[in-house]
């Protein structure tokens, strides 16, 4: 079983960052059987719920000690204006649905890279639609978190690079210039960008909004590893998995921890068995 918090962590269960697809209320069952702090919310889902079903879900989760980890963000910071303008228009009454039901963190990606718009015009844009967007999650009182993508193997495939490294995540977040926008961190990015415990030891805790724990295959150098090809974290030693844990200790991390391997074993695997070895693989490096 993974223990539900190690310090200021809570562990996270979210079963599409593994790939496997048992349902949301299996999902429930298995977060709590497997000792999880946290169960990624499925919005869908608890929106089809009547307002007594969402509490006595709510009851029960914390009946076990399980919170709700972060969820999505359903705004596309690279969609065309008219559908920007469309999901934008619509985040209001979600966020608010958000609220309601206790969810307090959500996060996307940040494309790493454009065919058509160079580092300063992706980079004005970004910063102007995520402000848009996080004075609508915080007025609703949900943290906004930002994934950063540090694959060259990724960021390299389109004519203009983008922000695809921490202190580049950082520069974006700081044009936003709001205290509600934070950074998702991930081991994999964090390894495959070249950047060192040291880095992350120079974050206040407030600017971290998740975590996400992966290791990455061997026989690799670090510029060949691909996005979609990971590991579970402490799986083959090529990431410090325990450098980037004890960085974020030092500082006070105060929040949920994932594991996103995109690791075909693991989505092989009969959901039971695949929750477990997350379970185990979290147990051991935190």
């Amino acid at each position: 079983m993974a223990d539900q918090t190690t310090d200021g962590f809570y562990t996270n269960l979210s079963c599409g960052a593994l790939g496997i697809r048992p349902g949301f209320e299996a999902a429930v069952d298995l977060a709590i059987e497997f000792g999880f702090g946290a169960v990624e919310p499925d919005v869908g889902y608890l929106t089809s719920q009547s307002a007594e079903q969402v509490e006595a879900l709510r009851s029960r989760l914390a009946e076990h000690g399980v919170k709700w980890g972060n969820a999505g963000l359903p705004v596309d910071l690279n969609a065309d204006a008219a559908t920007f303008a469309s999901q934008l228009a619509a985040l209001n009454d979600h966020a608010a649905r958000l609220a309601s039901y206790g969810i307090d963190r959500v996060g996307t990606w940040i494309r790493p890279m454009s065919n058509s718009l160079t580092y300063r015009r992706n980079f004005r844009r970004h910063a102007e639609r995520i402000a848009l967007v996080d004075e609508i999650l915080a007025g609703a009182g949900v943290r906004f978190g930002l994934e950063y993508v540090g694959p060259k193997s990724f960021w390299s495939t389109e004519l203009y690079p983008f922000v695809h490294t921490l202190a580049e995540a950082r520069e974006l977040i700081d044009a936003v210039g709001s205290p509600n926008v934070g950074l998702i961190l991930d081991t994999f990015h964090w390894y495959t960008s070249g950047e060192s415990a040291a880095d992350i030891a120079e974050l206040s805790a407030e600017e971290v909004v998740a975590v996400d724990l992966n290791d990455a295959p061997t026989g690799l150098e670090r510029d060949q590893q691909q996005d979609g090809q990971r590991m579970l974290p402490g799986a083959t030693g090529v990431i410090d998995v325990a450098g980037f844990v004890g960085a974020l200790r030092k500082i006070g991390y105060v929040g949920p921890v994932k594991v996103e391997p995109f690791n075909a074993e693991l989505r092989a695997m009969d959901p039971r068995d695949a929750v477990a070895k997350t379970a185990e693989s979290l147990n051991a490096v935190l």
